[in-house]
C-alpha cells in the first residue's frame, strides 16, 4: 500500500470511530431519557395511587388495627369477610343498581338532547341565535345549589318527589357545558360535507345523524364519561328528592356507614372500593377515546 493510501485510510478510520462513538452517546442519552421519564412517571403514579392503596389496606383490617399507631400498610391478617359483612349490613347491590338506572337515564337524555341543540347553534340560522347562545352559556355561572329550592317546589307541586324523574328529566333538556363543547366541535367540521349530503337529497336530520354525529365520537365519549362520573358521585340531589331507602343510589348509601358517634372504617372502605370499581372499568375501556377527545377539544375548541 502506498503512503498516500495509508494517510487517506487513517483519517477515514478515525472518522468511522468518531461516528460510532457519537451514535453510542446518542443512544445512551435517548434511552437514558426514556428510562428517567418512566421512572419519574412511575413515582408520580405511585404517589397518586397511595389513597387507593390505603383504601384497599384499610378495607382488609380489623377495627383495632385501623386505629393502631404507627399505622401499617399491610394488614397482619387480611379480613376478606369485611366485604361480605358490608353487603350484609346494607343493600349495596341495590344501591349500585339504582345508580346505574340514574346513569343510564341521564346518559340517554344527554345523548338525545345535546346533539340536537348543538347542531342548531352550530349549523342552523334562526332569529336571536347569538343572544340565546349567550343566555345558555350564562346558566353555567349559576350555582346548582341556588336552583334546588325552586326546582324542588316545582317537582313537589307536580308530585314527582320520591321518584327518579327530578334526577333524570333535566338531562333531556341539555347540559350547557356539553352543548358548548359540541357546538365548538361541530364548527370545526367543514360545511362542505353538509352541502354534499344535501345535494344528494339528505335532510337536516339525516345530516345530523349520518354525517355530523359519526364525526363527533370524541366529544360524545367525553359527554358519556363526565355524565357517568357526575351522576354516580352526586350526593345532594338524590338526598333531597328521594325519601325511600330502597331508591337511594350508592353515593347516599355509603353515608349509612357513618354513625353519629363512630365510623366503621373497614366496612366503609370496603363498600367505597366496590363503588368505584365501575368508574375504574369505565376509564379502562374509554381512556384512549377520552384522552383523544379532550385533546381534540382543546385544539379545535
Amino acid at each position: 500500500m502506498s503512503r498516500n493510501n495509508v494517510l487517506t485510510a487513517a483519517p477515514a478510520g478515525r472518522l468511522a470511530q468518531q461516528r460510532a462513538a457519537d451514535t453510542a452517546r446518542f443512544r445512551v442519552r435517548k434511552y437514558g431519557g426514556y428510562i428517567t421519564a418512566y421512572v419519574v412517571m412511575t413515582a408520580i403514579a405511585i404517589v397518586f395511587m397511595m389513597p387507593l392503596l390505603w383504601m384497599i389496606s384499610t378495607s382488609l383490617k380489623s377495627r383495632t388495627e385501623i386505629l393502631a399507631w404507627p399505622p401499617t400498610w399491610i394488614p397482619e391478617q387480611p379480613l376478606w369477610g369485611n366485604y361480605a359483612e358490608a353487603f350484609a349490613k346494607y343493600p349495596l347491590g341495590r344501591f349500585m343498581l339504582n345508580s346505574f338506572i340514574l346513569v343510564i337515564g341521564c346518559t340517554i337524555g344527554e345523548l338525545v338532547s345535546v346533539p340536537i341543540i348543538a347542531f342548531g347553534f352550530a349549523r342552523l340560522n334562526f332569529p336571536f341565535k347569538r343572544v340565546l347562545f349567550i343566555l345558555m352559556l350564562s346558566t353555567m355561572m349559576i350555582p346548582s345549589q341556588i336552583k334546588l329550592i325552586p326546582l324542588y317546589s316545582i317537582y313537589s307541586q307536580l308530585r314527582l318527589t320520591g321518584t327518579y324523574v327530578p334526577l333524570i328529566l333535566p338531562s333531556f333538556f341539555g347540559n350547557a357545558f356539553f352543548t358548548f363543547l359540541m357546538v365548538q366541535y361541530i364548527r370545526t367540521i367543514p360545511r362542505d360535507l353538509d352541502e354534499a349530503a344535501r345535494i344528494d337529497g339528505a335532510g337536516t336530520w339525516t345530516v345530523l345523524y349520518r354525517i355530523i354525529l359519526p364525526l363527533c365520537r370524541p366529544v360524545l365519549t367525553v359527554m358519556i364519561v363526565f355524565t357517568f362520573l357526575w351522576v354516580w358521585n352526586d350526593f345532594l340531589q338524590p338526598l333531597i328528592y328521594l325519601n325511600d331507602f330502597a331508591t337511594y343510589p350508592i353515593s347516599v348509601g355509603l353515608a349509612f356507614f357513618r354513625g353519629r358517634y363512630s365510623v366503621e372504617w373497614n366496612m366503609f372502605m370496603a363498600a367505597t372500593l366496590v363503588s368505584i370499581l365501575p368508574v375504574l372499568v369505565l376509564y379502562f375501556f374509554a381512556q384512549r377515546h377520552l384522552i383523544g377527545g379532550i385533546a381534540s377539544l382543546g385544539l379545535k375548541g
